[in-house]
């Protein structure tokens, strides 16, 4: 796997986007040499990939609890922790009640402002580079993390990009390490270089992380606040005291999910923008369309929650951006215990593997113009849009594991793309090279180059 990967990852492509090939070359490869659903090893782990969507439902919906979330462990124990991503049970019922009401449509409301703001930023120093080629992959790295920075943890990008910076490197790390199967044993007691980074990245992420939590704590304690505020920090912190031991959580809970939101909360929206505004730059008439409907919707005035809910051009560009380039290009779940799936009967702790990006791209769910930038598919509807019955088009997940913060990455991404079309129009650059690759979520290896002119 790694081997097909490393020499995928080592030329880019034509300008297309059938990128599956591209991007998981083992899984194209095996999914059509083997059909829907084969058994896959990782070293002594057996993996059980499906496309069929009547398991692939049966599996995320999970009504019979056989189908739980891996456990972290290794490297990806260092980068999430045990936090909402990975958990399971009555603790990921308290984390995630949690992060609902961080994230709740009034709340993400009052998100709206910080948003403009950071896109405001942003486009004042694209002034400098008028006329110019610009690496929009780069800038919505500093977009992003600026928002979540602000709105889940009250601070700026500045104070945050020293864990934005560790926890891209641990992320980095992560995916070089994934496909390399080690002996626990030899493990136990020999430390690679990657071991020992990542031991001390994870001890730095969590100082940078409690310092912001302590100095909350502080400011509660002296009296110069009266609440630990109502970000997502500040409700962590605030279970984290609470009097209830029932809704109690723990240090370690609280790190956890910080760590999470930082990486989820930045990555996500990121590679979604990169990707849209790639898209709009090769399909000039539909940028001249969702351009049309920002002036028409908010023409010199800041984007408002209710004129970006009524966005339906802007959604039907997003929508197939995400199907094309999805963030997320699998998921994964693990048997919790003996299970009939369809007419399979699958052993306890077996991994299933559900390939987001195949599904995308496969044309008996899309017809044979599946590689095409066709937005318009999504005119009537997600659950029109395919040739089956079956949902087939879930890029943040589905059933009770639905990414909690999928609103908060939407609006977000339908404010900025509302701001940049208002001011500016963008063309590829010559220097732009198609290497769409999977670190984590799925990126422009080698960036996207835009020339940005002003309106």
């Amino acid at each position: 796997m790694w081997e097909m990967r490393k020499e995928s990852m080592s030329s880019p492509m034509t300008l297309s986007h059938n990128i599956f090939p591209k991007v998981q070359p083992h899984l194209e490869s095996w999914v059509n040499m083997y059909g829907k659903n084969f058994v896959q090893w990782l070293g002594t782990r057996p993996q059980l990939v499906i496309t069929e969507l009547e398991l692939i439902r049966e599996v995320l919906s999970n009504k019979n609890r056989a189908y739980l979330k891996p456990k972290s462990q290794g490297f990806i124990k260092k980068l999430f922790g045990d936090g909402l991503v990975i958990t399971e049970g009555e603790k990921w019922a308290k984390l995630r009640k949690l992060a609902n009401h961080a994230f709740h449509v009034e709340r993400l409301k009052g998100m709206v402002p910080a948003m403009i703001s950071s896109v405001e930023m942003m486009l004042e120093r694209w002034k400098n580079f008028e006329g110019k080629e610009i690496d929009v992959f780069v800038e919505f790295r500093f977009l992003t993390s600026e928002v979540i920075s602000k709105t889940a943890f009250g601070s700026s990008y500045l104070e945050g990009k020293k864990i934005f910076d560790m926890i891209s490197r641990l992320t980095l790390i992560t995916t070089m390490n994934f496909f390399r199967i080690r002996l626990p044993i030899i493990s136990k007691f020999y430390k690679t270089n990657d071991d020992i980074e990542s031991d001390m990245l994870e001890r730095e992420i969590t100082n940078c992380i409690m310092k912001m939590v302590k100095r909350r704590e502080d400011k509660v304690k002296n009296g110069e606040e009266d609440s630990y505020g109502s970000d997502l920090l500040g409700g962590l912190i605030k279970a984290h005291h609470d009097a209830d031991e029932t809704k109690r959580i723990s240090v370690d809970d609280l790190i956890d999910e910080c760590k999470t939101f930082y990486f989820a909360g930045q990555e996500t929206t990121n590679s979604l923008l990169a990707w849209t505004v790639m898209l709009l730059a090769t399909h000039t008439d539909w940028q001249e369309e969702a351009r049309k409907e920002a002036v028409s919707a908010f023409g010199l005035h800041d984007p408002t929650p209710d004129g970006i809910a009524r966005l339906k051009v802007i959604n039907l560009i997003i929508n197939e951006s995400l199907r094309l380039y999805p963030p997320a290009v699998t998921l994964s779940r693990e048997m919790e215990r003996e299970a009939r799936l369809g007419n399979l009967f699958l052993p306890a702790t077996m991994e299933i593997i559900i390939p987001i990006l195949a599904l995308n791209h496969d044309p008996r769910i899309w017809g044979e113009d599946v590689h095409e930038f066709k937005p318009e598919r999504f005119s009537e509807g997600v659950s029109k849009a395919t040739n089956t019955i079956s949902a087939a088009f879930f890029p943040f997940g589905m059933g009770p594991r639905v990414c909690v913060g999928m609103n908060f990455a939407l609006i977000e991404a339908k404010i900025a793309l509302s701001m940049i079309l208002r001011r500016y129009t963008f063309a590829l650059s010559p220097a732009y090279v198609h290497s769409p690759f999977q670190l984590f979520t799925l990126q422009p290896q080698l960036g996207v180059q835009v020339m940005i002119q002003p309106l």
